[in-house]
Parts: structure tokens; C-alpha cells; sequence
């Protein structure tokens, strides 16, 4: 297969650096612009980003000059945008460089809900990507922006995917989120340090109306959302990395634990791409698991793991769930969507 160029928006902040990483030696996609606000504009990827993951910078991106974010649309010699942008900036930039042909696939919230625009976690709707045709023909574009959903709705829908032959009927979600997800500045050490924060800006919101798209079925040129409720609570805790969610699902009929956690078990990916996790959803068997210690870097952190599976009532169950939520809740989705559009011709 030949070797994509690619962009990332955003390069300088935690989402973008995690780009940067996983890409280093990706086998089809080459990173050849990086970008950023204004004020990185014209420095060196070396120089303008604040590096503060494990590995060291990619020397194949070290040197790269970061380009004005604003500039991105112009001439860029990539095929596809990596967006990891802020949500004000993403709005116009992103539609820009869909409008001037790029495959923009984002990391970011602001469009995911709009009608035209696919919201896809491989495993479960990989055909709603047949939106994509839609949204160029109703905006005139020669390029097209695919989304991946927030962090705590990829981890907790992939759960559900394998529970919707069960026949949901509501879903409750308490989130225990890493500082991560709030990237390198985002929290201050003196609030999260021996502390539990129980708000996160619009992410309840989030998850309780993502979650609903993505289960969602196509119908024509549109998305008939699925037929339940989803209520969450998100907190942030002191874990670096990784989402832990508490979740009960109530059903419509009566349901036994075991059948859940077969259906859990069997939840299978015929993906095969470079990022696809083999087993995209793991049960974890212990009563202590899944913990994000343990359990985030499974799958190169592209799986999501499930345990303590316990009834509740004889048509709801509870469960725990855990993720890596800035590699599959993150840099690590896009770069799956990225893949698959790819793998179908998209791209």
C-alpha cells in the first residue's frame, strides 16, 4: 500500500501529541504538516511543543515546521487532517479543509452532531459512514469530515453494542475520568490532588446524546436515533490516564447475567487494519478488574475492558468499564476511522 500524508491540527496539545506518537510508525500514514496557533507558527515541532509523554519526539517530526492552523486549508500536500483542534478553532478550520478536498477525521465535538456528519466507532456503525456521500453532495465539498465520539461515550458504547439483542431500555453511567482527558493544563495539581471534581463541561451531555446516534440506524440519508435513554454523571478524579465508568443497563424483557457476559465475550471486530484491536472488548474475569493501572493499556490501549458483571434486578444488570481515554477515546479512534476510510475507498 502506498504511504498517505498526512496533517495533524492541533499538534502541539495532548491529543495532538498523541497523534504525533501513534503515528510515528504507522505502516500507511506519513505525517508531513503539523499545526498550530499562531503563536507556534514558523518554530520547529521541537521547539513549540511542550512534550510530555514517555517517548521521546519522533525525529522524522522534530524538525517539522508548525504551520498556522489557520493556514491549513492552502496547498497543504496531505491527504488526510488529523484535527485534535480546540472546539472554537475547529468549527471554521475543519470545514475549510473538507471544502478544499481534505479528509479531515476528528477528534473534536463540534460537528459531531450535525445530520450530514458520520459519528463512528468502527465495531459498531462502520455504515454510517455512507453519510459521507450525503454531507458532500448537500455542502458541494470535495473532501468531508468524519468524527469520533467523546471519550467516555466510545468506552461505554462499546459495551452496549453487544447488549442492544437484549432490548435497552435505559442506561445510568457514573464516570471516574482521568486528568488527561482535560489535557496537559487542564486541571491544576492543587485541585485534583486528594480531591474528586464532580462536574466536567458538557461531557454528561455528551454521552447522553452521542451514545444514542452511534446506536442508531441508517435510514436513507439519516440517523434514527436508538430508543432509550442514557443518563450520566461525569466526575474527574487523580488517575493520569484512563476512563473508568460505572454503568447499569435496564432491559425490556428479563435478562441473566451469563447471557450478558457471553454476549460481552463474543463481541467480535472483523476489522483488519494497523490500529484495530483484535478483541475490542475484553472481560475481565477477577472481582477487582478492570482498573486503569491494569487494564488501559490492553490492546495497545485500543481495547475496552468490562468486569464486575453482576445482575440487578431481573431485567437490569451493572457492570464496570474502563478505557485509554487519549489513545481508543481519542487519537487512537481517529486514526481506526482514518484507517477504514481507507480500507472502503474514501480515501
Amino acid at each position: 500500500m502506498r504511504r498517505i500524508k498526512v496533517g495533524i491540527l492541533g499538534a502541539t496539545g495532548s491529543v495532538g501529541q498523541r497523534f504525533v506518537d501513534l503515528l510515528r510508525d504507522h505502516p500507511w500514514f506519513e505525517i508531513a504538516e503539523v499545526y498550530a496557533s499562531e503563536r507556534s507558527a514558523g518554530k520547529s515541532y521541537r521547539e513549540a511543543a511542550k512534550w510530555f509523554l514517555d517517548r521521546a519526539i519522533p525525529e522524522s517530526v522534530a524538525e517539522l515546521e508548525v504551520k498556522n492552523v489557520n493556514a491549513a486549508s492552502k496547498n497543504a500536500d496531505v491527504e488526510i487532517m488529523f484535527s485534535a483542534l480546540p472546539g472554537d478553532v475547529a468549527r471554521d478550520v475543519e470545514k475549510e479543509c473538507a471544502k478544499a478536498g481534505y479528509a479531515v477525521t476528528s477528534n473534536v465535538s463540534v460537528h459531531r452532531m450535525e445530520e450530514d456528519v458520520p459519528l463512528v466507532i468502527p465495531e459498531v456503525n462502520a455504515d454510517h459512514l455512507r453519510l459521507i456521500e450525503v454531507q458532500r453532495r448537500r455542502r458541494g465539498w470535495d473532501g468531508f469530515i468524519v468524527t469520533n465520539p467523546n471519550c467516555s461515550t466510545i468506552m461505554m458504547t462499546m459495551t452496549l453494542k453487544p447488549l442492544m439483542e437484549f432490548g435497552i431500555e435505559e442506561v445510568h453511567v457514573a464516570t471516574m475520568q482521568a486528568v488527561s482527558g482535560a489535557g496537559y493544563a487542564g486541571v491544576p495539581s492543587m485541585a485534583i490532588i486528594d480531591n474528586v471534581i464532580p462536574f466536567i463541561s458538557r461531557e454528561e451531555e455528551k454521552m447522553e446524546t452521542e451514545t444514542l446516534k452511534i446506536l442508531g440506524t441508517l435510514e436513507s440519508e439519516r440517523i434514527k436515533n436508538a430508543e432509550f435513554k442514557v443518563t450520566a454523571s461525569c466526575h474527574r478524579v487523580p488517575v493520569l490516564d484512563g476512563h473508568t465508568e460505572a454503568i447499569w443497563v435496564r432491559f425490556s424483557k428479563d435478562v441473566n447475567v451469563e447471557d450478558v457476559k457471553a454476549a460481552f465475550k463474543n463481541f467480535k471486530s472483523t476489522l483488519d487494519t494497523p490500529f484495530a484491536p483484535r478483541t475490542p472488548l475484553i472481560l475481565r474475569e477477577e472481582q477487582d478488574r478492570p482498573q486503569p493501572r491494569l487494564d488501559r493499556d490492553a490492546e495497545r490501549g485500543m481495547a475496552v475492558s468490562v468486569g464486575r458483571v453482576r445482575q440487578s434486578g431481573s431485567k437490569e444488570v451493572k457492570y464496570i468499564a474502563l478505557g485509554h481515554n487519549t489513545v481508543r477515546g481519542a487519537a487512537g479512534a481517529a486514526i481506526l476511522n482514518a484507517e477504514i476510510l481507507v480500507k472502503e475507498k474514501y480515501i
